[in-house]
């Protein structure tokens, strides 16, 4: 059988893997090289994948998360780490069952998978841009092949293609959501396009400016509908401040989770929507005030700004002084009990209005794509066309952080690879 896999990235490179076992696989790339946008995963580090048990992935999927259940068995976290092993890439381990390469390097993981598609023979062709993916009998027939370098097209034939160009995010990489216009013109339905794992703006610039460039580990942060009191995400972990909002794993995690929440627009445009941390989570309002007593008598000849050096972040103290109404210049002697009260009440419930989210270029992944209604979920086939397979970010699944999102590519490729016996 001739295969054709369109996409060099993670999920192309596990299709033509699977593939390639006993039949005649090209793998086609438009890039001058592969894996562009998996090089940069984990800030470089490459998250590869999570230690938790395979069965609890689905829990950390909010987009269509089922639909992945076959999949999963097809090609599990283990699964990878053994093949990424048996190219000589060696795992670790990290804080919320991460696993990283023990070198850090993204371009270690890259190069194993590249050293198996050569292994098992397949046809790595760079520089190509598929313009058109043939059919006939709505069966597919080959593609349609533009290289990059001279402009002359060529077609190839095969009796299966899979789609595994990735989703819009980071086009610099590649990823410009060229399958979803081949998919749309082959009669799938696309649904619609969002950044997910994406940073947060708030409303109030000039508060996130105050605090830019403050990094917050160890907080609890809860996403909010203050119209009826709802918890939209909640998390604890490390976050950042930034010019325009809110970074960070638990800002991007809740993202995900916030996309998806119904009259989204209209609430965030009236500030609904808020994020509420806790600076100081393993303190409860009672131990927090003790502190705070402690530090203020310490400090009762300073003026009040200048008392909460040991208690808080220094880029934040300002935030915390103007959101508590309490004048930064008043002695630490002068601060009433109702002061210290509105002082605790912000750093438990330090509060910052959402105004919407940053561009899909800054995603980490695309939400939407082809409706996994018509794809059938053990093979990864196109219930519409014959022969057209999906795998990856192309498919309308995304998860949190933590390596769901690669593992869902492996796994979805080796699926999408799979050809009877």
């Amino acid at each position: 059988m001739k295969v054709i896999v369109i996409g060099g990235g993670p999920a192309g490179l596990l299709s033509a893997i699977e593939a390639a076992k006993g039949n005649e696989v090209i793998l086609l790339e438009k890039m001058e090289s592969l894996g562009k946008k998996l090089k940069i995963t984990g800030k470089g580090r490459c998250n590869i994948t999570s230690s938790l048990d395979i069965s609890e992935f689905i829990s950390n999927i909010p987009g269509n998360g089922k639909f992945l259940y076959s999949a999963f068995q097809n090609f599990t976290n283990k699964d990878i780490v053994q093949l990424l092993k048996e190219e000589g890439v060696e795992v670790k381990t990290e804080r919320g069952n991460r696993i990283f390469p023990v070198s850090d390097k993204a371009e270690d993981v890259l190069n194993a998978l590249i050293r198996r598609c050569k292994k098992e023979k397949v046809d790595i062709r760079t520089n190509q841009k598929v313009i058109k993916i043939l059919t006939k009998d709505n069966s597919v027939t080959g593609v349609v092949a533009e290289n990059r370098s001279t402009q002359k097209e060529e077609i190839l034939l095969a009796d299966k293609v899979i789609l595994a160009t990735g989703g819009r995010s980071y086009s610099s990489t590649g990823s410009t959501g060229d399958g979803y216009k081949f998919a749309k013109e082959l009669g799938h339905n696309i649904i619609p396009i969002k950044p997910s794992l994406v940073p947060l703006e708030c409303h109030d610039k000039k508060l996130c400016k105050m605090c830019q460039g403050l990094s917050l580990r160890n907080v609890e942060i809860q996403i909010k509908d203050s119209e009826n009191s709802k918890v939209i995400y909640e998390d604890f972990g490390e976050m950042l401040f930034t010019h325009f909002g809110v970074s960070g794993p638990t800002i991007l995690s809740g993202s995900a989770h916030l996309l998806r929440y119904k009259d989204l627009e209209e609430k965030l445009n009236k500030q609904k929507i808020k994020l509420v941390i806790d600076l100081k989570p393993a303190l409860d309002e009672e131990k927090l005030d003790a502190r705070i007593l402690r530090d203020f008598e310490e400090n009762k000849n300073k003026r009040f700004k200048n008392s909460l050096d040991k208690l808080l972040p220094q880029k934040i103290i300002e935030a915390v002084i103007l959101k508590s109404n309490i004048n930064p210049d008043k002695q630490v002697n002068e601060i009433t009990k109702e002061g210290r009260k509105a002082l605790i009440s912000q750093i438990k419930k330090f509060t910052v209005d959402i105004s919407g989210f940053r561009d899909i270029e800054e995603a980490i992944i695309t939400s939407g794509g082809v409706d996994t209604k018509e794809i059938n979920p053990k093979t990864m086939e196109s219930k519409i066309v014959k022969g057209l397979f999906f795998a990856g970010e192309i498919i309308d699944v995304d998860a949190y952080t933590g390596g769901f999102n690669l593992q869902i590519a492996y796994s979805t490729g080796t699926t999408a690879g799979k050809t009877s016996e």
